[in-house]
């Protein structure tokens, strides 16, 4: 009798275009792996942390990495180039599953073209459109070409399922980062020079040349009008490929003796230097739960291009833009955006956050309620975002559901 034939390997054609995808794509990379039962084979785009997982990059993932209607305008043409050369790739390889990864602007595109070739494809969003915040319609118009959603926040998944797509809540990778080690944390500081009781703040002006380029004047602002206010500041710069050349040049000017901590640092050096702060002044995005999961209070900033500003307030429906905020249901954390980016008003509220008193400790509170609702204790991230893509080709049951606390 024959023995039987090994299962063909599971072929996925992954996309990711920003940092913070490339980490979800290789967790999920790594899930898969554990979970499948068979060999997986990846093709599609990403950086280097999906690399480590075996993935050749059809392009470099920065080409992806730019957002605002004045940003993407002037590389439309060669984002549409790539856009259908992705497209074309996906048809090539005939995956079992396209998974997209974030960048939804992007990576739907490359779906419905993909999709009008095969029309069986298919196909697996990662990170649920903000339709919470802006552009509701946007789940519906998803809901064309996208079969399943893989939702980062605990509230998505009943939007997802009223636009048609089935969806799973599998938590967010910040929840699975080990909490602050103090022994790390005072070990980052001897080595840098730190002493125990000096202030530390965070700057973490972040990950897009354009947002990088508009924030570091305010950035040097808020850090020159601090260093007179608080005696003794150090300063801690944690900054990512593709942007730290800009952040160290201008690093160097700035008081406090800055710290850069570049994109060759290991995680655990990392999760060290936001440990070793105090507070923190970052621009928005998803670096909020990281400083949440530091337990690292913090004011956001942000400027962005004049006419980006002028359509995003037309079109907001949330009235902060912070994940701390939103999962907490709080608004303990200060936003700076925009026309209200003021470097003299950062500077009062990142000094009254420094002394101990209700706005920090509202904070804290709020962070360690972020870190629950996201899922800190339960499953790993990777492992159920794995689960649920096999769960999602197979046609079966969802994944089981995270809870959190009302």
């Amino acid at each position: 009798m024959r023995p039987p034939r090994p299962a063909p390997p599971l072929r996925l054609f992954l996309i990711a275009g920003e940092p913070s995808g490339d980490g979800l794509g290789s967790a999920l990379m790594a899930g898969l792996r554990s979970e499948a039962g068979r060999p997986v084979a990846f093709d599609g785009i990403g950086g280097p942390g999906m690399a480590a997982q075996g993935l050749d990059s059809l392009f470099p993932m920065e080409e992806l990495s730019v957002m605002g209607l004045a940003e993407v305008l002037p590389r439309y043409p060669a984002l549409r180039r790539r856009m259908i050369e992705t497209a074309q790739a996906v048809v090539a390889a005939r995956p079992d599953a396209l998974v997209t990864i974030d960048s939804p602007d992007f990576c739907l595109r490359v779906a419905a073209r993909a999709r009008a070739a095969l029309p069986d494809l298919k196909v697996i969003h990662y990170v649920a459109p903000s339709v919470w915040a802006w552009r509701p319609g946007r789940a519906a118009k998803m809901a064309r070409v996208v079969d399943h959603v893989l939702a980062l926040l605990p509230f998505e998944p009943p939007l997802m399922h009223a636009a048609g797509m089935g969806c799973d809540f599998v938590g967010h990778p910040i929840a699975a980062t080990p909490p602050p080690d103090p022994a790390a944390a005072a070990a980052f500081r001897a080595e840098h020079g730190i002493a125990a009781d000096a202030p530390v703040l965070l700057a973490l002006p972040g990950s897009r040349r354009g947002e990088v380029t508009r924030l570091l004047p305010d950035f040097a602002q808020v850090l020159a009008g601090l260093a007179v206010a608080v005696s003794g500041l150090r300063v801690i710069v944690p900054t990512v490929a593709g942007v730290e050349g800009l952040v160290r040049t201008a690093a160097a000017g700035w008081p406090g003796a800055p710290v850069v901590v570049g994109a060759e640092a290991r995680p655990q050096e990392r999760r060290a230097a936001f440990a070793a702060g105090d507070v923190a002044l970052a621009a928005s995005g998803t670096v909020s739960l990281d400083l949440a999961a530091a337990g690292v209070p913090m004011a956001i900033a942000y400027r962005m291009n004049p006419l980006t500003e002028a359509v995003l307030r037309r079109m907001v429906r949330v009235d902060t833009v912070t994940l701390v905020n939103l999962v907490s249901e709080t608004r303990a954390v200060p936003e700076f955006i925009g026309r209200d980016c003021r470097p003299p008003a950062i500077v009062a509220t990142l000094a009254g956050l420094l002394r101990p008193g209700p706005a920090r400790d509202a904070q804290l509170a709020a962070m360690r309620l972020t870190m629950e609702r996201l899922g800190r204790g339960g499953p790993d991230p990777g492992l159920r975002a794995a689960r649920a893509v096999l769960g999602a080709l197979a046609g079966g049951a969802p994944a089981p559901a995270l809870t959190y606390r009302k």
